[in-house]
């Protein structure tokens, strides 16, 4: 173990990168989503209906690593879109069922130019398309092992 205080050093954080990342994935998206009247959170719901269907709160969090609290709202506005629908399941009311609504099956004929206006805004740079997608699995490897510790902020709480 280091003990120059160099293992402190922003560049040897694995933290740092994964951030920045992040942040600037958004800040690239944002501008395209704008155009769809959508934040890139609910962007995600979508795309998780769009393949998988009707989810519940539950389905959509567990998928999207993200809590309750943080989904919720975004059902909301995306209903408010006239997007998704919400019920409670006629099983068990607990259990809120998301659906998309025709409105929201049919933006996704729109929406599927998004992925390629993201790659093609990395046309001008040095990084190749097979980086790219070696970066992704790398990164959805590295997301599996995090989420097999049981993070808590990875967890999601009983539904709604």
């Amino acid at each position: 173990m280091k003990t120059d205080g160099t293992a402190l050093y922003l560049e040897n954080q694995l933290c740092f990168p994964l951030y920045a990342a992040s942040r600037l994935t958004t800040k690239l998206y944002t501008p395209i989503l704008k155009e769809f009247d959508l934040t890139y959170p609910q962007y995600l719901v979508l795309l998780v209906l769009w393949q998988h269907g009707n989810q519940t709160v539950n389905e959509i969090c567990n998928r999207l690593l993200l809590e309750s609290n943080t989904v919720t709202p975004l059902l909301k506005r995306l209903e408010e879109k006239e997007l998704v629908s919400r019920k409670r399941s006629a099983k068990d009311e607990r259990v809120v069922e998301i659906s998309l609504t025709e409105k929201g099956q049919s933006f996704k004929q729109e929406a599927v130019t998004i992925p390629e206006k993201i790659i093609s805004s990395f046309s001008d740079t040095t990084i190749e398309a097979g980086e790219i997608l070696n970066l992704q699995k790398t990164l959805f490897k590295l997301i599996a092992l995090m989420n097999d510790k049981q993070l808590p902020t990875t967890t999601c709480p009983t539904e709604d």
